[in-house]
């Protein structure tokens, strides 16, 4: 089948670029380079496939990420349908089974009559339409040609994924379900809890300071491309844990160890810090620590996680690693329509664009895709007012001032501000989304945009 338009990257990003171009009527060849050439960080050949965590962030309509998704909802996007589908309890968030939804977005793509999937790498800027959604751990051979079309250096941080244990394996004598502030689906709360006294904090919080780290692979420290990490520079959206205990004693304890709104069962009292656990798989066989991505070596992990309280005969199933991410500098390359400055038939979406978290990448995805259409149609492609969620995160990564530029995730701190009055955090939040959704649904009546969507 020949084909209107190319994506490469068969990640979040890319699988939902290609789905929304081929829903407009395009003739669409997927490139996933998986399973002939691994990342270093995925286990499988699934398209889709996450491997931090399995949260797609809160479904709260006044939180920004509940934000995001009321917007992906509107655009209809496959892979939050495929997450809602997929889902399983995770209080006021949405958390899949990571292999169901990895499977069923494959099975979509495979599926669909206008898209082609190609299994192997690219490693040259196609000359005709594309999008470019390869990830943060795109190849040194594609990373190499970025760097060629863009005539700027590549910029890279590390990222970090958490362990998962055996959910028979957890003491619920000292542990117990429970979600912040009693908000979830299960009457008992959709989380394990391990509660931590100050002294069993302090202990865990030395341990954790000291432990050995495993080195970085070659491929981490270098990409082939003359760019060496030097000192080591950490996402901080997505910290390693024992990063976070370095910087201060209390960190843990302002931080993913937060114990507020986790009241002991079996003390009656709130804990000095809590690790909670996330349910990982429908059948709730695997739960994973949720903020716990680490670099430790494995046995360090074993040694120093199963001092956790609860988790003393804990297995783990999969142990937390931390490996290179890649992305580029946006402001510089990229409109906020997802176009290249240079090239108006190429396209940047996903998390080497800029954006962070598996929503803000399904998002760029989906932008991208639609707006590929729009201009191989004969349509302007579209860029959404600065007070959308994905309007606002499109205009930031465009714009953001590039002496301090990092992955940016949905959030409320990037839309322009409202008049600043005398109310709770809820309720100015509750005045940005009902002014996006106005907005946006102002600006997709003014570009006919439900009847563009009949038509193609």
């Amino acid at each position: 089948m020949a084909s209107d338009l190319v994506v490469i990257g068969g990640g979040l990003a890319g699988t939902e670029a290609a789905w929304q171009a081929a829903q407009r009527g395009l003739k669409v060849t997927l490139y996933e380079m998986r399973p002939e050439k691994q990342t270093g960080a995925h286990i499988t050949a699934a398209l889709a496939e996450i491997v931090c965590s399995n949260s797609f962030g809160s479904t709260q309509p006044d939180r920004a990420q509940g934000f995001l998704k009321t917007e992906l909802e509107i655009f209809d996007s496959l892979l939050l349908e495929c997450a809602k589908q997929t889902a399983i309890p995770a209080g006021g968030a949405l958390a899949v089974d990571r292999s169901a939804f990895a499977e069923m977005v494959t099975r979509k793509i495979i599926q669909h009559p206008n898209i082609t999937l190609e299994r192997r790498e690219i490693t040259q800027i196609p000359d005709g339409p594309a999008i470019i959604a390869s990830g943060p751990l795109t190849s040194p051979a594609f990373s190499q040609a970025l760097q060629e079309l863009t005539g700027a250096e590549a910029m890279f941080f590390f990222d970090a994924i958490a362990p998962i244990v055996s959910a028979d394996t957890i003491n619920m004598e000292i542990a117990y379900r429970g979600s912040r502030y009693g908000v979830g689906e299960q009457e008992e709360g959709d989380y394990i809890n391990c509660p931590m006294d100050e002294e069993q904090y302090a202990a865990f919080v030395k341990e954790l300071s000291s432990a050995e780290r495993i080195k970085l692979k070659d491929f981490e420290i270098q990409i082939d491309l003359g760019i060496t990490a030097g000192a080591h520079r950490y996402f901080e959206g997505c910290l390693p844990v024992e990063i976070i205990a370095m910087r201060s004693e209390k960190a843990l304890a302002f931080g993913p160890m937060r114990p507020v709104g986790l009241r002991n069962p079996h003390t009656h009292r709130r804990p000095a810090a809590v690790v909670q656990l996330r349910q990982d798989n429908l059948a709730g066989s695997l739960y994973n620590l949720v903020g716990f991505q680490t670099n430790l070596t494995y046995p360090e992990q074993k040694r120093i996680f199963r001092t956790i309280p609860g988790l003393e005969q804990a297995e783990f199933v999969r142990y937390g690693q931390m490996h290179r991410n890649t992305f580029v500098a946006s402001p510089l390359l990229i409109r906020p329509t997802l176009q290249f400055r240079q090239r108006d038939d190429l396209f940047l979406a996903g998390q080497i664009s800029g954006v962070e978290g598996y929503m803000g990448n399904i998002a760029t995805g989906l932008l991208a895709g639609q707006n590929a259409a729009c201009i191989l149609q004969g349509i302007k492609p579209m860029t959404l007012p600065q007070t959308s969620m994905l309007g606002a995160l499109c205009h930031y990564i465009t714009h953001a001032d590039l002496k301090d530029f990092q992955p940016m995730k949905a959030n409320f701190g990037i839309l322009p501000e409202i008049e600043k009055l005398r109310r709770t955090r809820k309720e100015r939040n509750q005045i940005y989304v009902k002014r996006g959704l106005k907005d946006l649904e102002a600006y997709l009546d003014s570009i006919h945009y439900t009847d563009w969507e009949k038509v193609h």
